[in-house]
């Protein structure tokens, strides 16, 4: 659930929602799955969720909708420290660049939005990527989708453009210092794109 809403302009119905299904909808389903997960060989909780990067750039515009995302996170660090005895790592992963999905180009802007986005076959080979790590070894890392890919040895990553002539736009809740694999442009305030 997302809404870029500043604090005046975010109806609590649309508060409760983020938090229904980002912050609780994490725990909840976390907590389901773990009378099965003991019996995998090798049991993953993965979270789309970001980094934990404390910064007012991202809680400024959108408190309510970064809060959610950050409940998300929390619960990975959490329940990697909780449930790494167990073996079961949890994990977060997060796209460096916006992903080209319906959020983008029905909510936040339009569907030429699309072409500065990268498809979302990156965040399913990361996602891959993660869930092949021993999970005794791989827990509560917050893990960007493109810098995660190349640690693993990858070089090109034009196959996931949807239009190679525009910029890529970063994502939120990407914090200073990660490294850059492809240039990256701030995308325009969402609030002014539709």
């Amino acid at each position: 659930a997302i809404s870029l809403t500043p604090t005046s302009k975010t109806a609590m119905k649309r508060f409760d929602l983020m938090f229904d299904v980002n912050v609780r909808g994490t725990f909840l389903l976390s907590r389901e799955c773990l009378r099965y997960l003991p019996d995998s060989s090798n049991p993953h909780i993965l979270n789309i969720s970001p980094p934990l990067d404390m910064h007012p750039r991202w809680f400024g515009p959108n408190v309510a909708y970064t809060m959610s995302k950050f409940g998300m996170s929390q619960c990975v660090l959490g329940m990697a420290a909780e449930l790494s005895s167990q073996g079961i790592a949890v994990n977060a992963l997060w796209p460096h660049s916006v992903i080209a999905t319906a959020a983008i180009s029905n909510v936040i802007g339009d569907q030429a939005s699309l072409a500065f986005c990268r498809s979302p076959e990156i965040m399913a080979d990361a996602a891959a990527a993660i869930l092949a790590r021993d999970a005794r070894s791989f827990t509560g890392q917050f893990c960007i989708d493109d810098v995660l890919l190349t640690d693993d040895g990858m070089t090109d990553f034009s196959g996931y453009r949807i239009d190679s002539s525009q910029p890529l736009w970063s994502d939120f809740f990407v914090p200073d210092g990660t490294p850059e694999i492809e240039p990256l442009v701030m995308p325009p305030d969402p609030r002014r794109l539709r």
